[in-house]
């Protein structure tokens, strides 16, 4: 069974409903609790073993910090594309330079990598 529970944040305190069943409440003090604290509520609720009981936890954040969540969420992304491009575009120089019959440490002094950098994306044959 998944359920996913609504966790919004109250005094020190998470609370947390269970939109599938209503009636379902409980708290946490903390976030990483919630899974644990949902499933037992579920589990005395409905007469089933806890363990048989998926959470998903889904809080509750203001919408200026929820829409700030985001924006970073979508940078991250788009850092980590870029990052995996330019991985490959070294992988592809280094290639070029191994061809023309340079030394890994060269190719390191020039990628601005280390030696055993350069042998690693030498090594790696993700290149097209």
């Amino acid at each position: 069974m998944k359920v996913t529970a609504i966790a919004e944040r109250s005094g020190g305190w998470w609370a947390v409903r269970v939109p599938e069943l209503p009636g379902v409440f409980t708290q946490a003090r903390r976030l990483d609790q919630v899974q644990a604290v949902v499933a037992d509520a579920v589990s005395a609720f409905l007469g089933v073993p806890a363990h048989s009981v998926q959470v998903e936890v889904a809080p509750q954040l203001a919408l200026d910090v929820s829409s700030r969540l985001e924006a970073a969420r979508t940078e991250r992304r788009q850092a980590d594309q870029l990052a995996s491009a330019a991985a490959e575009k070294l992988r592809q120089v280094a290639r070029a330079l191994a061809d023309d019959g340079l030394p890994e440490r060269d190719i390191g002094s020039i990628l601005g990598v280390s030696h055993q950098r350069a042998h690693q994306l030498l090594k790696d044959r993700r290149v097209s």
